[in-house]
């Protein structure tokens, strides 16, 4: 039986022990959870959901626009209830993200024609190799700001499907709260990565961008083993990242430095419905 909410507190009190299992897997709600509460905006469309049986929470989804819809963990059997679901309560769902296994069961259930898709794999990290790269590594300030935004800005034109958020609102909350590191050389900045808050001993690294003057001389090894360190040291016990599968290169270079697979995960861009 599913069971929506546009409130996130109800969503957790009801989810997040089931979310807390596995929280590498579940690593993008808990993730989200964590940064409303450290002071993400809300967002007025919001919806959560949850998948319970036999009084026990067993599956999750969740809208936070203008991101795609999310479907964490859950028994294949429920999806097609979660189709019809939607569709009863007339909850569009343009974009869709999640396990790859779900997220192909969803597009079945539903008839839904993926327009665009970019297929992820989610790593955890093993044993931290520290490449041996010029510079060093330090966090970012509000003297940064500029160029965060900018690089935000160009990270989401280089990956993104679709529309993101406000980018100055994003560098700046995440400035302040110590998320972003920066990789140095000659003492001119040359890679960003973040890093999440905290939720369930797990953080997230990303995003991870190299400015392109300055790429394929191994600073985004460095600049992601930087921000594992700093998160391990200040914030968690296990550290996570998504990669694009279409770029082999940044899956080598972030298994080159201790990152091992998990699992796949799709973005999917749905074809409009006539």
């Amino acid at each position: 039986m599913w069971t929506f909410s546009p409130d996130a507190a109800g969503f957790a009190e009801q989810a997040e022990a089931f979310l807390r299992t596995d929280p590498a897997v579940n690593t993008v709600p808990l993730t989200v959870l964590a940064g409303l509460r450290d002071g993400m905006p809300g967002v007025d469309d919001s919806c959560f959901g949850w998948w319970s049986e036999y009084g026990e929470v067993t599956g999750a989804v969740f809208h936070t626009p203008p991101r795609p819809f999310y479907v964490a963990r859950m028994p294949l059997a429920a999806v097609p209830s979660l189709v019809e679901e939607l569709r009863a309560r007339g909850m569009k769902t343009p974009e869709i993200a999640g396990p790859v296994e779900l997220v192909d069961a969803f597009l079945a259930a539903s008839g839904a024609t993926a327009a665009r898709r970019r297929p992820e794999r989610l790593y955890r990290l093993g044993t931290l190799a520290v490449p041996e790269v010029p510079g060093k590594g330090r966090r970012a300030d509000m003297g940064d700001f500029p160029l965060v935004v900018n690089w935000f800005d160009a990270f989401v034109a280089e990956v993104s499907l679709g529309p993101d958020g406000d980018m100055a609102e994003r560098a700046q909350r995440r400035i302040a709260r110590g998320d972003i590191v920066l990789w140095e050389d000659g003492d001119a900045p040359v890679a960003l990565a973040g890093i999440s808050p905290e939720a369930a001993g797990m953080c997230r690294i990303g995003p991870v961008y190299t400015s392109p003057s300055s790429r394929r001389r191994g600073y985004g090894a460095a600049v992601t083993a930087y921000a594992s360190q700093v998160a391990l040291a200040d914030r968690c016990t296990m550290a996570v990242l998504f990669t694009d599968l279409d770029n082999p290169t940044s899956n080598s270079v972030y298994q080159s430095i201790g990152y091992e697979p998990v699992s796949d995960y799709a973005f999917v861009v749905l074809e409009p419905v006539p």
